[in-house]
């Protein structure tokens, strides 16, 4: 798989910024700027990248060339799924989520390289009481095993923990991944329980079991 134009991991540093509703004391609504976080987070072999449309490309790339290995491991899709433009809807539909503190989608780049070989999500971003997101991630059948995941779970730890000060992190996986129970337990995580047909993967209802991380278990 080659790189993204440009070499992925050298861009400059740059933060999101979005708006945000707020009531004011008179009980109108006003937008409100916030600053969102960086765009980049490095660590000793891997780099996370915010998704953005120049590296739609490469994003397509991935995808299609790790399909069958995503299959059973994902929700059903059709070829429609796998076209250039649905593509560059999915990077599209990741920039505004991170503007609106929904959800945040990295690429994971090679920092030797700047090659895109897989992507990791916080999802369904809960603020208030709960401080809350859900932990996804994908790894290129040709980069599984050499410890990329483990340390790009943990550069995405400390953005949740740190910048976007959650409290909680959630991951489900099945019970044949073991591969990824791996990951999760080497970055701090705790198995809590056990959903029964959970989610619906290929076409199947699928088990899950439950892990977390909490900011204390991080810190430790």
């Amino acid at each position: 798989m080659k790189g993204c134009s440009g070499k992925a991991g050298f861009h400059p540093t740059i933060k999101t910024v979005g708006f945000q509703l707020e009531i004011n004391v008179k009980g109108g609504l006003e937008m409100t700027p916030y600053i969102g976080i960086e765009e980049r987070f490095s660590g000793k072999s891997v780099m996370l990248q915010l998704l953005q449309p120049r590296y739609t490309k490469a994003y397509h790339q991935f995808r299609n060339e790790n399909r069958p290995f995503f299959t059973p491991f994902e929700g059903l899709k059709d070829d429609a799924s796998f076209t250039l433009a649905s593509h560059q809807a999915a990077v599209q539909q990741s920039v505004e989520e991170a503007d609106l503190d929904k959800a945040y989608g990295f690429g994971i780049f090679l920092r030797a390289s700047g090659t895109l070989i897989g992507t990791i999500r916080l999802s369904m971003i809960s603020r208030g009481v709960f401080q809350n997101a859900y932990l996804g991630y994908s790894m290129a059948e040709k980069y599984n095993g050499h410890g990329f995941m483990t340390e790009a779970v943990n550069l995405c730890l400390n953005v949740a923990f740190g910048a976007l000060k959650l409290h909680r992190v959630q991951a489900n996986v099945m019970p044949r991944n073991l591969a990824s129970q791996r990951v999760l337990e080497k970055n701090g995580f705790t198995r809590e329980g056990y959903s029964r047909n959970y989610l619906k993967i290929n076409g199947k209802w699928e088990d899950h079991i439950n892990f977390a991380i909490l900011a204390e278990d991080y810190q430790k």
